[in-house]
């Protein structure tokens, strides 16, 4: 026979997997947003200095 006892103590163990899980996934994502915000500020970083250097410089003189 299944008691409330038993009933509670799987619903607990329940609980502390899902906040286990919840957890893990945020220290993950957390993990992956800073990884993808790095990448971003490096590819700006990168693009920018090379459409430094090859721009052309145009002067335009008035006679």
């Amino acid at each position: 026979m299944v008691e409330r006892s038993d009933i509670e103590a799987k619903a607990k163990q329940i609980e502390k997997a899902l906040v286990e899980t919840k957890e893990s996934v945020q220290e993950k994502a957390v993990v992956v947003v800073v990884a993808v915000v790095a990448v971003i500020i490096v590819a700006f970083l990168l693009g920018r200095r090379r459409g430094k250097r090859g721009a052309a410089i145009i002067e335009v003189f008035k006679a």
